[in-house]
């Protein structure tokens, strides 16, 4: 698919049939004209069936309160990775690893209790100062009166500090944790050659890495480290390898990703809406409800994925045992039967924290406060320490149905 301009991609949505409509091309993500195939399908087709799509046959469900009716109803929608998982891409059958997010009650619940620790209250408390010294390191660091990439210097730099020091991982090997949630979150295209062998050549890098540092640390007394938590939990110490390498995957995509993108949309979406950030400067107690609304309006996972392990009606449609549904929570978020003015980009909503970007149920995100904290104190920081930051360019997306992202975002402080 050729990269079209928005208007372009009204029309095309506008007169494509509906059974042709493919939301796992991942090219409507890159180019960001993804939006009028939502609008259609929740107008027409909130329940839509795509069959033989580029990632197989599958459900979409692409309208607020149908998703919630999904993500809660877990005995019949599964998130096993024998089954599948949560991603709309089926690995091969020998690839699929098990992670606490693709399992179901009970094993899900006792390792999701394994890590919970780490983002307790008490835990995020202790974060904070290391978080904003971090915040303030990189802000004062940046080049003054040159184009710079936001994404590098500031969204990938901040989150994966915050990684490393969740699992205790060598800081200077830092990058790496960027690199294997890179690989990981990398779908491998059908027609690709060796593709989902290569992304299993590189994870297992991941894993091997990781074997020595849970070898140290099995050894230890346990420690407020996510490696030391799986080590040491009676849920997750007898794990096999592989489980133990989707439970990395799980933890490094969840803590890196999601907020690395947000921070990199909340600075275009100020950029774009000079009235709100302007509303915002002159508010700092708006800070808390801003980052809410970069959530919603980012959403940086765009889709989760269930499979049905009954047959079940769903807003009139049937069904089957077995089929593929996925739960688009980019759309969701911008459904205006519950979310009023949703395509706007409000930082003072009546309910700001309405919105389906941690997921619902009990897959909801473990780390949702703590991505929300490091988004808080980057804009406080910023508020207090940047006057302006000037956005010069369009930003590169990432050609993905699943992370929501972005590789780059030219900006330049002046000096």
């Amino acid at each position: 698919m050729n990269a079209i301009s928005l208007q372009e991609a009204r029309a095309q949505a506008a007169a494509m049939p509906l059974e042709q409509i493919d939301l796992s091309e991942p090219e409507l993500f890159r180019s960001d004209t993804v939006w009028p195939y939502f609008e259609r399908l929740r107008r027409e087709a909130p329940i839509h069936y795509r069959k033989d799509g580029r990632q197989g046959s599958f459900w979409s469900i692409t309208k607020y309160n149908d998703i919630m009716a999904v993500d809660t109803n877990h005995a019949v929608f599964s998130s096993e990775s024998s089954l599948g998982g949560i991603t709309m891409a089926d690995a091969p059958p020998q690839m699929r690893r098990p992670m606490f997010i693709a399992m179901d009650p009970p094993k899900h619940d006792e390792q999701r209790k394994a890590v919970s620790p780490i983002v307790a209250p008490g835990n995020l408390a202790k974060l904070e100062s290391l978080i904003r010294s971090r915040a303030v390191a990189i802000l004062d660091s940046l080049p003054r009166g040159e184009t710079f990439n936001w994404v590098d210097k500031v969204s990938i730099e901040l989150t994966t500090q915050m990684l490393a020091t969740l699992f205790d991982f060598p800081f200077e090997d830092r990058r790496l944790l960027t690199y294997w949630s890179d690989v990981a979150t990398t779908i491998p295209t059908p027609d690709q050659v060796g593709g989902w062998e290569k992304r299993d050549a590189e994870l297992r890098k991941c894993l091997e890495y990781f074997t020595r540092l849970w070898n140290e640390r099995v050894n230890a007394e346990p420690a407020n480290d996510l490696v030391s938590m799986l080590a040491h939990s009676p849920a997750t110490r007898n794990m096999s390898p592989m489980e133990y390498l989707g439970n990395l995957v799980l933890l490094i995509v969840g803590g890196n990703d999601t907020t690395r993108n947000s921070i990199t949309g909340g600075l275009l979406f100020m950029s774009q809406n000079p009235d709100q950030y302007r509303k915002m400067r002159e508010n700092p107690k708006l800070i808390p409800s801003a980052v809410s609304e970069i959530i919603r309006y980012q959403t940086p996972l765009a889709h989760m994925r269930r499979t049905a392990i009954a047959d079940i009606e769903l807003g009139g449609k049937q069904i089957r045992k077995g089929d593929k549904v996925v739960m688009w929570y980019l759309s969701g978020n911008r459904d205006d039967e519950v979310i009023e003015n949703p395509d706007r980009f409000i930082v003072d909503r009546a309910r700001p924290r309405q919105h389906l970007s941690f997921g619902f149920g009990i897959h909801r995100c473990v780390g949702n406060r703590l991505a929300e904290m490091q988004l808080q104190i980057l804009w406080e920081e910023i508020l207090n320490r940047i006057p302006q930051i000037e956005v010069v360019g369009e930003p590169e997306r990432v050609a993905s149905c699943f992370v929501h992202g972005f590789s780059s975002l030219p900006v330049r402080i002046p000096s």
